[in-house]
């Protein structure tokens, strides 16, 4: 057997993370907050995939604001950190991160630096079940196996079986409605779109070469103007600034012919809202309580504090969070509307 390029992770943290306000903001995104574990999220993720028998060094690709902060958390973990200079969305960040590696034959395992993956067993198969369509050029990506008709997730539509796990996708499909979620749950053929990926460099910047060619260029110039010290890369803000500001789902994956899906249980979350970290962290009586929180008599509330104490009694069925001089209460299932909160308080700022 020959020997295997070892599989480079590429951590995606560009994120500005405001739906977890209050303590996710601009500046501290939810990547770098200790949320559900005393690790941060994006040393989770880094963590994930750090066995050097199966994974060599990560590339990070983030906002240059969050350099310092990024800096601090690796905690001597081994990563390239190449510096956005401002937000194009996720097919220019990826296209830096495979010319970073070297635009060659090596597989690259592109992951959000803040989501949640319990069965790391199980999101290891999953990579295997992949290493061999990759290696022929096909882009990969993972669907999660669905369990409830979310409406927050987009679909992919599972297709013919061309390998041992793997599938062709069939179609992407745009976040549903709640109808059409709950019938592609039933139909069981659908997994969610979990923006997980894995490729070879060359294959990635050879699709973007065929399907958008001025984000690649864009990409190109500004990695080759780049100032580089040992361990940061910082593309030239005015070559990258002239990229397209697309997806990867956008501008290359539903447009690719050779794409394929592993779907995978792995106990996967985005942690997209304080709903979801009230699912993910409550004890069998609805509570999930962290930091200096005294509740009593109450029931199914997400109460959580990184700084002032909060008192609760006799409530139910609230979401309360406390960080710096804020407070944010709302009733639990409504948590979709922070993003509200946080345009009302940058108009009332303005």
């Amino acid at each position: 057997m020959t020997e295997r390029p070892r599989i480079i992770p590429v951590i995606l943290s560009g994120g500005s993370g405001t739906r977890l306000w209050p303590m996710s903001r601009e500046d501290r995104p939810k990547q770098f907050l200790s949320l559900t574990a005393e690790l941060t999220m994006f040393q989770l993720t880094l963590d994930r995939a750090a066995d050097p028998e199966r994974f060599g060094g990560a590339i990070v690709v983030a906002n240059a604001r969050h350099a310092d902060l990024i800096d601090e958390q690796l905690d001597g973990r081994d990563a390239l950190l190449v510096l956005e200079p401002l937000a194009r969305n996720t097919a220019p960040a990826i296209a830096l991160a495979a010319i970073a590696a070297g635009g060659g034959d090596a597989p690259l395992l592109v992951m959000p630096s803040d989501h949640v993956i319990t069965d790391v067993e199980a999101f290891n198969a999953a990579i295997d079940a992949a290493i061999p369509l990759v290696e022929q050029g096909w882009l990969v990506t993972f669907g999660v196996t669905p369990d409830a008709p979310e409406t927050g997730y987009g679909y992919i539509s599972i297709g013919e079986e061309v390998g041992a796990r793997i599938h062709r996708v069939a179609r992407f499909v745009e976040k549903p409605d709640a109808a059409s979620a709950q019938s592609m749950l039933a139909a069981g053929d659908y997994v969610w779109n979990g923006g997980i990926f894995m490729f070879r460099a060359d294959a990635y910047l050879q699709a973007l070469a065929l399907h958008a060619p001025a984000m690649l260029a864009a990409a190109q110039s500004s990695m080759d103007k780049a100032v580089r010290t040992a361990k940061h890369i910082l593309p030239d803000t005015e070559a990258f600034a002239a990229s397209p500001s697309d997806s990867i789902d956008y501008a290359v994956m539903e447009k690719t012919e050779r794409v394929a899906v592993v779907p995978v249980t792995m106990g996967w979350s985005d942690v997209g809202s304080w709903d979801a970290l009230h699912t993910l962290g409550a004890n069998d009586d609805g509570h999930a309580h962290h930091g200096d929180v005294i509740a009593l008599d109450t029931s199914n509330c997400l109460i959580r504090s990184d700084g002032i104490r909060i008192a609760a009694v006799g409530v139910s069925d609230l979401i309360i969070v406390a960080s710096g001089g804020s407070v944010l209460i709302l009733p639990r299932g409504q948590s979709q509307h922070v993003k509200r909160i946080v345009q009302a308080i940058k108009d009332k700022e303005k």
